[in-house]
Parts: C-alpha cells; sequence; structure tokens
C-alpha cells in the first residue's frame, strides 16, 4: 500500500514538472518499480537517475563524490572561484541535478523577479533612450542541450563542436529571461543584446532569438572575428559605445561576471546562475 501511495505521489510530480517545464524536460522517465521500492524503503539512488529533474540539485550528491560541489558552486556564483577551466569531475551529478532539475529555474525565477520589480519601479525620461543590455548564451539563450551531451561543463571547452552546435540555431530561451525581455518592452525599454559570439554566428543568432520568440530588440551587438581581448574589455568597450551614443543603460543582465563588470556596468546589474562554465 505505502509503495503504491508513493508511485501515485511520484506521478503527480512528474506530471506537475512537466507542465512546468515543456521542452526543458530532457530526460524525464517514469519511476521504475525498482526505483519506487527503493525509495519507500530508503535506499539511496545512484548519482543520476530517472527522477534527476525533479530532484533539484541534491546536495548530498557532492559529499558521496569526495568534493564538497555546492560549496564550490557558491563560490563561483560569489565570484570568490576565477579562472576555473572545468566542473569538478565528481560534480558532473550534482550539476546535472541542478540544471535539469527545478533549482536552476528557482534561482533564475528570484533573479528575475527582482530585475522586474526593479525595471517597473524606473521613472523614464519617455525620450526612448533608455535601454538595457542582455548578455545572450545562458541568459537568453540556453544551451544546456549541448552541455548535458558534453558532461555538464566536466569536458574541456571544445569551440569547434560547439560552434557547431550554435550554427544549428536550435538553442532554447530561458523562459525567465524572456519574461523580463517581453515587460521591458511593455515599459519601453529598449533591448540591446551584447554577446561574446562572433559577427560570423550574426544571421544564425538572429534566427535562433527569433525562433525563440524574442522580437523588438534595438541593437544585436557581436564580437569582430578575430577579437583577442577579453570578455570584460569587448563588453564594457561595447557599453560605453552606447552611453557616448546617448543611451541610458538602466539594467544589465547576464550568466557569467565577465557580462556585468567593468565600466559602464549600467545603473544596476542582474547575475543569473552558470555553473557549466567560466568566462573571463
Amino acid at each position: 500500500m505505502a509503495t503504491a501511495k508513493l508511485l501515485v505521489v511520484l506521478v503527480a510530480l512528474v506530471a506537475a514538472a512537466s507542465s512546468s517545464f515543456g521542452a526543458w524536460e530532457l530526460n524525464i522517465r517514469m519511476p521504475t518499480a525498482r526505483a519506487v521500492e527503493d525509495a519507500a524503503a530508503g535506499v539511496a539512488a545512484p548519482l543520476i537517475h530517472a527522477l534527476r529533474p525533479l530532484v533539484g540539485s541534491a546536495g548530498d550528491l557532492g559529499r558521496r563524490g569526495g568534493v564538497p560541489c555546492d560549496s564550490w558552486r557558491l563560490a563561483v556564483e560569489a565570484y570568490n572561484k576565477r579562472d576555473w577551466k572545468t566542473v569538478p569531475a565528481d560534480c558532473e551529478g550534482y550539476v546535472g541535478h541542478y540544471m535539469l532539475g527545478g533549482h536552476y529555474r528557482r534561482d533564475s525565477r528570484v533573479v528575475v523577479d527582482e530585475a522586474i520589480a526593479y525595471a517597473e519601479g524606473l521613472k523614464l525620461a519617455g525620450n526612448g533612450r533608455e535601454v538595457w543590455v542582455f548578455d545572450i548564451d545562458e541568459t537568453s539563450l540556453s544551451n544546456l542541450p549541448y552541455y548535458a551531451k558534453h558532461g555538464f561543463g566536466t569536458e574541456p571547452f571544445n569551440a569547434t563542436s560547439f560552434n557547431a552546435y550554435v550554427l544549428e540555431g536550435s538553442a532554447l530561451a530561458l523562459p525567465e529571461t524572456q519574461r523580463l525581455f517581453d515587460k521591458l518592452i511593455s515599459l519601453g525599454i529598449k533591448p540591446v543584446f551584447l554577446t561574446g559570439r562572433t559577427e560570423n554566428q550574426r544571421a544564425i543568432t538572429v534566427v535562433n532569438l527569433r525562433r525563440q520568440g524574442y522580437y523588438g530588440w534595438m541593437k544585436l551587438l557581436l564580437k569582430p572575428v578575430g577579437f583577442k581581448g577579453t570578455a570584460i574589455g569587448f563588453k564594457s568597450g561595447e557599453r560605453r559605445k552606447l552611453q557616448d551614443a546617448g543611451y541610458v543603460i538602466v539594467g544589465n543582465i547576464g550568466d557569467q561576471w565577465s557580462d556585468i563588470i567593468g565600466a559602464p556596468e549600467g545603473a544596476r546589474t542582474f547575475k543569473l546562475p552558470d555553473p557549466l562554465y567560466y568566462v573571463g
């Protein structure tokens, strides 16, 4: 009887998650009978299992692997840990749970709720000069389908395979960011995309953004092919050009610290979570 009740609860959770996440649910499967029996008996689940999208970040995974993965992620998000190349190998399961579960979306929602509350409280000049800067990758569009196939950041970055993925134009919109984008349009604030993608990816980037429902932006600023400077240098320089042209940057949102630091940052910045990779 207890097993039957647990199965009913699990089915309800899967149904609720499916309605909430839509295309984001990449790997949801119904729990096996063995999984249900193990859960009822209190048996520990494997690192990656059928219910991964439902269990959030599951902090105990890091402890099992001998690496405090939750503390590592905190250091990354707080910008205390810098210049890292890959996610620790023992944290692949932890990051997979975090990204595919509800935790990543909940954290993103908190950031965007604050951004919307801030935007709604702005006193706009009404001259159409207020802009909001958006990063693209892991901010406006998510490359999670790519990283799910490449160890959730535990594999060294491969520019060739990633660029091939970009050229598919299949990256998903991050729903929370899209909600902010649409709100800003309704308020009369002009979105500007500022990305580390290069000029030779402009056409497919425009197609991908439009496929995912982004319309009405003012500018799409991409990095010149062969640019040798830092991400901070490039993005702060582009923001300076906007400011020098008479625009007022009322907001700036990105998943990397290099998206939002370097004068002029904008009147207020917002950092989305991203434990998959680091851009300095």
